[in-house]
């Protein structure tokens, strides 16, 4: 499938910033190059939330599993252009299935862990997805989600679902055993054949993630081979990553922070990547000690915590851990500045979206911390060059929302809008939402309040959303879905749904909630309904609760959320739970 139109494929193969070369290409260079080098390797606390025990693969180790994967897809009819989709905890179960995918030219749609019935129905729906693959239960002992029942149940109503393909022991019935069902060895010569009728180009999409924006929705995004590799050269240069570099990936490898740095650069460079799952800064920190890494990624909360207790960070090694990137979140200047003077780290500040939007502040453009803490190159203007080469293939304008016009000063918020070979060329199967997503001039509108500084205008620097959207962990969840669904919970006459500032996660969601008469509501109660009537994903669960006679509304009826959000961050309303389980 090619979603990218003809003129644009010309223009970029013409400027060499698109190319011939699939991931699947990538993936057997590496392989020639260095087979018993090690590849891929498995968060050591596996048994904290999957079956079996962690695993080290090689590259030639890991080729074998790929075409044993390879063959059993072929073996169950699906075929290029087939959409299979993948809900697993971060493992290296999870590049097996996904080289797979590029190999034989499969639409890769990889869903994070914690979608229940509610968002995987309208996956479903909107995908027809032939097959699934997932672990049979997700989750450590005791507490484990029962994965392939969820699906098999799902299969029930989504005729189209073929197959429901799982890893590990006590299969149920109806879903289908990976490890006793697949070949002891790839049929070469059938996967040749495969492959030749597959005739994957570096064009055809490879994965269809999933965002979610202020529709009530998770949107598709696709993404081709070639979309994928124009990213990694922002990451390997902004990191000063070189060949065989070790890789700690904390980030779900379902969309663009985890697939960038832990799939797309891991294949550029021939990487090994240490998967991590789920976040645990023990576990995390024992990771960066004995695994050798030379990169990884970290919330900004998580890097303040470790500059405020620098206890935590003895036995790593900084001369080869030298930079880190972080992101989702405003960094604080002294905590880049902190980890420069004392211990010789660069941060790497980026701002980013599954749609391909991205700016990166390394000190290779802005070498002071203090300023890389605040802004970003203002990269795709004319008036400025810098030395990430991503900075000039893309081309960005700040727009002021309510005029349309061309913001050129500094200090006045405008949207940040993108254009080039990172973009992505659409929304999957969402014709008004795509007309939305473009502006007059084909950039896409990010959402994302940004404005021009610096002395010579040479920055821009992030001001907010225009999007009602609440970061949860740098996840995104729209406050309009929840609202959606609180409001036919039992006792809510009106609801809105706004963040609150969190040390850790950055936002947690709020729900400011109108009683109907005689009814008092709980925070638990809605969190009940959620999670158990309308099977929403814990993370999307409210963690405060701000009772209101009424909501604040304008005179033409729109709710003030502004206020919300000052009344919710002042007051910390709420039975706030001890504790949710992500």
């Amino acid at each position: 499938m090619i979603l990218a139109d003809p003129q644009k494929i010309a223009t970029y193969t013409q400027a060499a910033w698109w190319g011939e070369r699939t991931l699947w290409d990538l993936f057997c260079e590496q392989l020639r190059l260095k087979p018993q080098a090690e590849a891929v390797v498995d968060a050591c606390n596996r048994s904290d939330f999957a079956h079996g025990p962690s695993r080290r693969l090689s590259w030639a180790e890991l080729a074998h599993e790929v075409d044993r994967m390879s063959e059993l897809l072929l073996d169950l009819g699906l075929a290029r252009d087939d959409v299979l989709l993948a809900q697993m905890p971060n493992s290296v179960e999870q590049f097996v299935v996904y080289l797979s995918c590029a190999r034989l030219g499969l639409l890769l749609s990889p869903v994070p862990i914690q979608y229940r019935e509610h968002e995987l129905t309208h996956i479903l729906k909107l995908t027809q997805a032939r097959a699934v693959v997932t672990f049979a239960h997700i989750g450590p002992a005791g507490k484990a989600q029962a994965s392939a029942a969820m699906w098999l149940a799902l299969q029930r109503k989504h005729r189209h679902l073929n197959h429901v393909l799982c890893w590990g022991p006590d299969v149920p019935q109806g879903a289908l055993s990976i490890e006793s069902l697949w070949p002891a060895q790839g049929d070469h010569k059938r996967l040749r054949q495969a492959q030749e009728r597959a005739a994957v180009s570096a064009n055809d999409v490879f994965t269809i993630c999933w965002t979610s924006g202020t529709e009530a929705s998770p949107k598709g995004v696709p993404r081709s081979h070639n979309e994928w590799l124009v990213v990694a050269p922002s990451i390997i240069e902004a990191a000063q990553l070189q060949p065989g570099a070790r890789l700690l990936n904390p980030f779900p490898l379902i969309n663009m922070a985890g697939l960038s740095t832990a799939f797309v650069t891991w294949l550029a460079l021939g990487a090994t990547v240490v998967q991590h799952q789920p976040f645990s800064l023990p576990v995390f920190l024992q990771q960066l000690r004995t695994e050798k890494i030379d990169y990884t990624v970290a919330p900004p909360a998580i890097l303040n915590t470790l500059l405020q207790h620098e206890e935590m960070l003895e036995g790593i090694d900084f001369k080869r851990l030298h930079r880190i990137g972080s992101g989702s979140a405003p960094l604080s200047q002294w905590m880049v500045q902190g980890f420069e003077a004392r211990h010789g780290v660069r941060i790497v500040n980026y701002f980013g979206s599954n749609e391909g939007a991205a700016l990166s502040s390394s000190d290779i453009d802005v070498p002071d911390p203090a300023l890389r803490a605040q802004y970003f190159p203002r990269a795709g203007v004319d008036s400025h060059q810098w030395q990430i080469s991503t900075t000039r293939k893309i081309r960005t304008r700040l727009v002021d929302l309510q005029s349309g016009e061309d913001i050129l000063e500094n200090g006045r918020p405008g949207e940040l809008r993108f254009s080039g070979p990172t973009i992505f060329s659409g929304y999957f199967r969402a014709t008004e939402l795509n007309q939305r997503a473009f502006d007059a001039q084909g950039y896409y509108c990010t959402g994302d309040l940004f404005e021009i500084a610096g002395e010579r205008q040479q920055y821009y620097r992030y001001v907010g959303r225009s999007k009602d959207l609440v970061i949860r962990g740098g996840v995104n969840i729209s406050s309009e879905e929840i609202e959606n669904l609180l409001i036919a919970c039992p006792g809510v006459q009106d609801v809105a749904v706004v963040a609150v500032p969190d040390a850790i996660l950055g936002e947690k969601l709020c729900a400011c909630i109108v009683a109907r008469a005689g009814s008092k509501p709980r925070l638990a109660d809605l969190q009940d309904f959620l999670r158990n009537e309308r099977k929403v994903a814990v993370y999307k669960l409210p963690e405060y609760l701000l009772p209101l006679d009424s909501l604040p509304r304008n005179a033409v009826g729109k709710i003030l959320k502004r206020e919300l959000r000052e009344r919710a961050r002042t007051l910390g309303v709420g039975d706030l739970p001890q504790e949710i389980s992500v």
